[in-house]
């Protein structure tokens, strides 16, 4: 999935149904600059807002996902003749639409923060054959954490038997210094394809890991687990 196209198709049905960004943010109740971001490909809605815009402007999950509508091809004859391999063509075209269309069918699961010093939105969407995970609106809520630090590093990590794989990274390594709370505002994860099925999860297997670097090279360090919903079917 590519979440600029999908930012750009958002933007295409606010544009559509003549919402301005504060009226779509308005309608669900969050900020402009969330949605700026969500059409300039930086973040996603979490899986919920999705659901909801997909009933609201009556677009599929799979066209919202896709970042573009549907191509439907309805052809229409009205002849006397149609030859025999005329006949095997169309319905081998008709049969591979069927097949393309049922193996695009996404499910989504959602993950949230088990750890009540941060709140996560995201989500795992899957089908038979691929999965993918989002992760979005990292905020601290543990307190008022003022420390401004050099370096932050956030990590997804998938955990498995004992053994932590690295998904993905998030740092910021920058000649100014930055507090949690600021730098969390541009963390998401984007992870296409990271497996081929969604049953490889267990419930909590994924987690986030945040290491904050202070100019005394004081280590902050904390792990969220990430709760998945319900395990994929």
């Amino acid at each position: 999935m590519d979440q600029e196209k999908i930012g750009k198709f958002i933007k295409e049905i606010r544009k559509k149904n003549n919402l301005t960004q504060k009226d779509l943010a308005d309608k669900y109740n969050i900020t402009y600059q969330a949605v700026s971001k969500w059409e300039n490909g930086k973040n996603m809605p979490d899986m919920t807002l999705i659901k909801q815009m997909s009933k609201d402007f009556n677009i599929s999950l799979d066209d919202i996902f896709e970042g573009e509508y549907s191509k439907k091809n309805v052809i229409r004859k009205n002849i006397y003749i149609i030859s025999f391999t005329l006949i095997i063509i169309t319905l081998i075209i008709i049969g591979g639409i069927y097949l393309f269309k049922h193996n695009d069918s996404f499910e989504f699961k959602t993950l949230k923060a088990n750890c009540s010093n941060f709140n996560i939105s995201g989500s795992i969407s899957y089908n038979d054959s691929k999965s993918s995970i989002y992760i979005s609106n990292v905020s601290y809520c543990g307190g008022d954490d003022t420390e401004e630090y050099n370096n932050i590093k956030c990590t997804l990590y998938e955990n498995n038997n004992d053994s932590s794989k690295v998904i993905d990274t998030c740092n910021y390594d920058k000649n100014t210094k930055i507090t949690l709370e600021d730098f969390l505002k541009d963390v998401s994860f984007t992870v296409d394809n990271y497996q081929k099925v969604c049953k490889t999860y267990s419930k909590d297997s994924l987690y986030l890991e945040i290491e904050a670097i202070n100019e005394n090279e004081k280590i902050t360090s904390y792990k969220i687990p990430l709760i998945l919903e319900s395990k994929c079917d």
